[in-house]
């Protein structure tokens, strides 16, 4: 395999058993996103920023890279969705973890902003459409930034 540096190279190259499920999930984040989001391949995954246009300080790790929100991994044992917003908005992470039993009979498995998804047939797609849909680009960037000043 060689490393992708597309999206469109990133979903050639899925496995066969992840490609439907992690196809979906992508369809979903990207259908379901704010638009003031810019589909971006970042940190060798699929990601979703905020544009240097909006926001052109940048990523204060990496200034010459856009402000990353979501971004989407098939990773070796599991699909991954890393999700900023859950990681800095209490209040969308209790949204989160509180919903999650409704659409999932499987336990949820998730550090600081990653939601691992071991079994590709039990993704929660509508409750990752809802979470999509929790906050603007001007809400992330204002949490971001009074996080930053702390």
């Amino acid at each position: 395999m060689t490393t992708p540096t597309t999206v469109q190279e990133y979903l050639d190259q899925l496995t066969p058993d992840r490609k439907e499920a992690f196809t979906k999930l992508y369809e979903t984040v990207k259908n379901n996103i704010p638009k003031e989001f810019q589909e971006y391949f970042i940190y060798n995954n699929i990601g979703f920023v905020v544009p240097k246009s909006i926001f052109p300080a940048g990523y204060h790790c990496t200034p010459e890279l856009p402000l990353p929100f979501v971004n989407l991994a098939s990773q070796k044992s599991h699909i991954a969705l890393y999700h900023m917003g859950i990681y800095m908005m209490p209040n969308v992470y209790h949204w989160f973890v509180s919903e999650y039993p409704k659409y999932s009979k499987r336990k949820l498995d998730m550090g600081k902003s990653c939601i691992r998804f071991k079994k590709t047939d039990d993704i929660p797609f509508e409750l990752i459409a809802q979470l999509m849909q929790k906050i603007s680009v001007s809400e992330y960037v204002n949490i971001y930034q009074s996080n930053l000043k702390k």
